[in-house]
């Protein structure tokens, strides 16, 4: 018997914009891989099971990290046994205040497809840093998050390279789930 492999079709990507508190964008780092995680294919084996304890994205955690992420070698690769964000303390965007649509090529539809697009947009203040566990506003790693029977489980997770959001600056953040 042949062992079972994942499909190679199932895939994340992310894009981040900075913005000054003018609107003017400081940079942005383009489209780059995420990594899709196990508990991902978990909570949509719920989904085909018919699960009632099976939630989909329910928000996005950002976390600082490790600094140590910032010396060479750089960032480690993201595996996809993550369960959790290195911060014990993430900054937790609900699903509310994200805008998640279907994908067309690159296009917005109401029509189910098989790409998902998330975009979250964390301005002015946000997150609330610097406090007892985040004495900068430095972030470094994200993840969406969903709920399976229960509990919180990672979809997929990136560690980038710091981000210093500043308390007047904004970040546009975009994911992309291709299924």
């Amino acid at each position: 018997m042949k062992a079972e492999q994942a499909t190679v079709n199932l895939h994340g990507m992310y894009r981040d914009v900075l913005r000054d508190r003018h609107g003017r964008v400081i940079w942005d780092r383009g489209w780059h891989k995420n990594v899709i995680v196990v508990d991902c294919r978990r909570l949509l084996a719920g989904f085909m099971r018919g699960a009632p304890t099976t939630l989909g994205i329910q928000g996005l955690q950002v976390g600082q990290g490790l600094a140590a992420w910032d010396s060479p070698p750089g960032p480690p690769t993201p595996t996809p046994g993550q369960t959790a964000l290195v911060d014990p303390a993430p900054h937790t965007e609900p699903v509310a205040n994200l805008q998640i649509d279907y994908l067309d090529g690159g296009v917005v539809t109401a029509t189910p497809t098989h790409r998902v697009q998330i975009v979250a947009t964390l301005g002015p203040g946000v997150p609330a840093w610097p406090d007892g566990d985040h004495p900068t506003s430095t972030l470094r790693e994200f993840g969406l998050f969903g709920e399976l029977d229960g509990a919180e489980v990672l979809i997929n997770y990136v560690i980038h390279p710091a981000i210093v959001k500043d308390p007047a600056s904004t970040l546009e953040r975009t994911i992309r789930l291709v299924f």
